[in-house]
């Protein structure tokens, strides 16, 4: 064999390994969602823009990733389980919704990257270092400020003149519950409203909450980001019909089905924002490297013929600042 056929030889075989790796197919990346939420429209909305958003950054589900989605409504067996589920099987990313929901994460695991969207206070609650700086495995955004609760309270007064008393509805095993409580306590002394606390963890409480609230007039109800209201706004928007209480919620959603008002994060975008955080982590970079980042869009929606029915008058500058008005 002359040289020339040698090293003709040689420079194939030398190219066989990296077309053997050329033809193998990428690795699937997993990433599971626990959802502190139940599968409705609403729910489904956030995933989808999730997704979407992955897809604009190159990841398919089925070719080069694959999504799980657990949908654990207010059910925290089922959640405590799936999250212990989850930290067996190990997956490339873990995303829960909802502060009881990244608090079983955290139980369970503390080396699986988790990119977060819940509670109000990260750091006071222990489950980041800092903001800048969240340390371990975990980041995210945060869903809530607690003084949003406060500007609940601000919001239904403008709309409701009349109301004198105002009730907070929220599970209390909701880690934000405490701060909430305190920025409506702060708010109300400053507009001169009585305020009421009514924790509640299921249905039947809600029911027994609200009519137990609307015996005594002049009552208003606020309702700030929490699993089992949110599980449950069905039960709260025909409760409060019935009751002639003005309500306002948390997501426009709940306006759509027929609640008062809402006033709060956009969650959508906060799923778009969390699909980069994803993509930068299946990248290679920390979560300890990313900053926790709190909501940068607020909405607020109005139905109308909620407010008519309940006699009320909308104030013009009102109408005219939200985010849309339902007639």
């Amino acid at each position: 064999m002359n040289r020339r056929a040698l090293m003709s030889l040689l420079g194939g075989a030398a190219a066989w390994p990296l077309a053997a790796r050329a033809q193998q197919p990428e690795r699937i990346r997993h990433i599971a969602v626990l959802m502190g939420a139940g599968d409705d429209p609403l729910g489904q909305s956030w995933i989808a823009g999730f997704q979407q958003r992955l897809v604009e950054l190159g990841w398919r589900d089925g070719r080069n990733v694959q999504v799980h989605v657990h949908w654990g409504g207010a059910d925290m067996d089922y959640i405590r389980r799936t999250a212990a589920e989850l930290a067996r099987s190990k997956p490339d990313v873990i995303v829960p919704y909802a502060s009881r929901v990244l608090n079983a994460v955290r139980e369970v695991t503390r080396d699986i990257p988790v990119v977060f969207l819940a509670t109000s206070d990260p750091v006071g609650l222990g489950f980041v270092q800092s903001l800048a700086h969240p340390g371990g495995n975990l980041t995210g955004f945060m869903l809530y400020e607690v003084s949003v609760a406060g500007k609940l309270v601000q919001f239904l007064k403008e709309i409701a003149p009349h109301v004198l008393r105002v009730a907070l509805l929220a599970n209390p095993d909701n880690l934000s519950a405490t701060g909430f409580w305190k920025s409506i306590q702060e708010v109300s002394k400053a507009l001169g409203l009585n305020p009421t606390y009514s924790p509640v963890r299921s249905a039947t409480d809600i029911e027994a909450a609200i009519a137990d609230f609307a015996r005594v007039s002049n009552g208003g109800i606020v309702l700030p980001t929490d699993v089992t209201t949110i599980t449950h706004r069905d039960v709260i928007i025909a409760l409060a019909a019935q009751h002639q209480l003005p309500t306002i919620y948390s997501f426009r959603a709940d306006v759509r089905r027929g609640g008062l008002m809402c006033y709060g994060p956009d969650t959508g975008d906060l799923f778009r924002r969390a699909a980069s955080y994803v993509d930068r982590i299946l990248k290679g970079e920390k979560p300890t490297d990313l900053p926790v980042q709190a909501p940068t869009k607020f909405e607020l929606a109005i139905n109308m013929k909620t407010a008519n029915a309940l006699g009320l008058n909308v104030p013009a500058q009102m109408q005219l600042i939200a985010d849309e008005v339902i007639e």
